[in-house]
């Protein structure tokens, strides 16, 4: 193609425009008509209102309105799930101040000392004092941190539930010691150790202690267990053993009548026979031992732990 120029007084110019030149001036209309299209199509939007369009307007609400909708149904969905989440939380924490109560009673601390329905003190510095911004969470950050919390909450429960056990064992343990005195007399008439024995004048270990009452006062069984044993002996005379689990085995001796046969499990402080003289005895008396893996053991060192916790309970209630 031939542009012809016309120049003043009579001269002419000629243009020779190739292929190439007429694409690029093609490519370069077509540009300028669209970004003329996006510049005017960017004004009317943005000033619909002012101009008063209303294709217009109805266009940009109805994009608009989609946005929303789009964020508001994102925000259902994310509300569900985190009032889902909190209500399994809210279920997990009533566990815990169920099972924290239970712990708390078998750990003997008084319920005024410490309240798991009561919410904590909390406090400190304002942001703004301390010298740091305060920042919102976005909604992945608050999903993060219910689920750290739920994962918090199922280790602490698995925590007390491995301390009640402990806690239980431990008391069930306490309840089979012999640490309850077996008759309601005020002192013991021969201590555990070496004496003179009362009917050979000779030195000789007393394997027990005895405790001087009348005839027919009540024996208690000093903790809960098995009755192993309930039968006259040419010694002990009446005699009866019981077995209280962990190796520990109590006798009751020279009773004037058993109340408990072999086989019958008895509780702690239970009546289990009537103190009298049988067998090699100088007078009414219980004769009491406490036997640890076959090994006879001082008895008042359980009596005297069962008193100092009595003590403790009454002062302190625990």
């Amino acid at each position: 193609m031939q542009i012809i120029i016309l120049q003043g007084r009579g001269s002419a110019r000629t243009l020779t425009l190739g292929n190439l030149h007429l694409v690029v001036g093609i490519l370069f209309l077509s540009a300028l008509v669209i970004s003329g299209a996006l510049g005017l199509y960017y004004l009317a939007v943005r000033h619909a209102a002012v101009l008063g369009l209303p294709l217009v307007e109805e266009i940009s609400l109805s994009a608009t309105q989609g946005d929303a909708a789009k964020r508001e149904k994102y925000l259902r969905e994310n509300l569900a799930a985190m009032a889902r989440k909190l209500g399994e939380m809210q279920a997990q924490l009533m566990r815990l101040d169920a099972l924290g109560e239970r712990v708390q009673g078998l750990a003997g601390v008084k319920p005024e000392e410490f309240n798991f329905k009561e919410k904590p003190g909390q406090g400190g510095a304002a942001p703004s004092i301390s010298g740091r911004r305060e920042r919102e969470l976005t909604m992945s950050e608050f999903q993060l941190a219910l689920d750290a919390l739920s994962s918090d909450i199922e280790h602490r429960m698995d925590y007390m539930n491995v301390v009640e056990t402990a806690l239980m064992t431990d008391k069930m343990k306490s309840k089979l010691l012999p640490t309850i005195q077996p008759v309601n007399v005020a002192y013991n008439a021969s201590s555990y150790g070496w004496r003179l024995d009362p009917f050979s004048g000779r030195s000789a270990f007393h394997e027990g202690i005895d405790f001087a009452a009348g005839v027919g006062t009540p024996i208690f069984a000093a903790a809960g267990g098995v009755v192993i044993g309930a039968e006259y002996h040419h010694q002990y005379g009446n005699l009866l053993e019981i077995d209280h689990g962990n190796d520990i085995i109590t006798r009751y001796a020279h009773a004037s009548r058993l109340l408990a046969k072999v086989g019958d499990i008895v509780r702690r402080g239970q009546h289990v026979a009537n103190i009298g003289s049988t067998g090699r005895s100088t007078g009414p008396h219980l004769h009491f031992e406490v036997h640890v893996k076959g090994v006879p053991q001082n008895p008042m060192k359980f009596l005297a732990a069962g008193a100092d916790q009595a003590k403790a309970v009454a002062l302190y209630g625990r």
